[in-house]
């Protein structure tokens, strides 16, 4: 599944094995963001991992800065 555009910001849906698996990739999600200092709108529900990107200091609408943290995130995967 690829990010799509919806509201003003960047959305994708993850899909892992069990709750485990889906806490995992979510540190290192966390790890990335926190070193890019740009962190994510994202929820939790058992195996899936929700993201929604939008940069708040730019208005909350899409920019280089979502689109970077989303390649990132996706090669974490």
């Amino acid at each position: 599944m690829k990010w799509t555009t919806e509201n003003n910001k960047l959305k994708k849906v993850f899909t892992f094995k069990d709750f485990t698996e889906a806490f995992g990739f979510m540190t290192k999600v966390a790890i990335v963001a926190e070193k890019m200092n740009h962190h994510p709108t994202w929820t939790n529900t058992w195996n899936q991992v929700t993201f929604e990107l939008s940069t708040h200091d730019a208005g909350n609408i899409v920019t280089e800065k979502d689109r970077k943290l989303a390649e990132e995130i996706d090669k974490l995967v």
